[in-house]
């Protein structure tokens, strides 16, 4: 009996450790138009997922998820949409229309995932991962509403969580993918001097003195 016991508390620990061990990678969707999109080929990027709907009174972050997704592409980073209908029946078309729609409206370029559940007894896999922390070993973090944004980093591992109302260019997001917020803010107190800076206070300094000359 005791043999028994140790076997299935051995059991449970392993099956527990194997769920925190997953990653972002482990997981493959379905794209808007049906094929399969592994997620470990976004290994190096930092990735931020949000359940997206078309009829929501924060549907217009669609432009600025845009941009956001135009501004930092080329930096490794990546907006990946999940339509969701959990909220009020917000998100009711298909996916050929939702894909018209984001296209018609919003000019989106980021990847759009097929129409899923995100929480719920039917809750696909990988929201079940972002939002139980015995699964992405960080925290809970049910969905509140539609437009929450999970911040996944370039190692595939959960690393934050936004609530729906916060825009896509809030704070959170910009500090924690490391994006410059302000570069020249950034430079002027850094107390570092470029070379084309120290060459315009030279001339500055230059003709302030044949000014005085003169």
């Amino acid at each position: 009996m005791k043999t028994f016991v140790l076997m299935m508390v051995s059991l449970l620990f392993a099956i527990s450790s194997e769920a925190q061990n997953k990653s972002f990678y482990d997981f493959t969707v379905k794209t808007i138009d049906g094929k399969d999109f592994s997620l470990s080929s976004l290994k190096g990027k930092k990735v931020l997922v949000v359940n997206v709907a078309s009829k929501c009174g924060l549907t217009p972050q669609y432009a600025q998820l845009e941009k956001l997704y135009e501004k930092y592409k080329e930096k490794d980073f990546v907006v990946i949409g999940f339509p969701a209908n959990n909220f009020m029946g917000q998100e009711p078309g298909s996916n050929e229309e939702i894909a018209k729609f984001c296209s018609l409206n919003y000019d989106v370029t980021f990847p759009m995932m097929a129409k899923i559940s995100v929480k719920g007894k039917d809750m696909a896999p990988l929201y079940q991962w972002l939002t139980e922390k015995k699964q992405n070993g960080k925290e809970n973090a049910p969905v509140q509403w539609n437009f929450q944004k999970f911040m996944i980093d370039e190692n595939g591992r959960w690393a934050g969580v936004v609530s729906p109302k916060e825009s896509p260019f809030s704070e959170n997001i910009i500090r924690k993918s490391k994006f410059p917020q302000n570069p020249k803010r950034s430079v002027r107190f850094s107390g570092k001097r470029t070379k084309r800076s120290v060459q315009k206070r030279k001339a500055r300094n230059t003709q302030k003195a044949e000014t005085k000359v003169l």
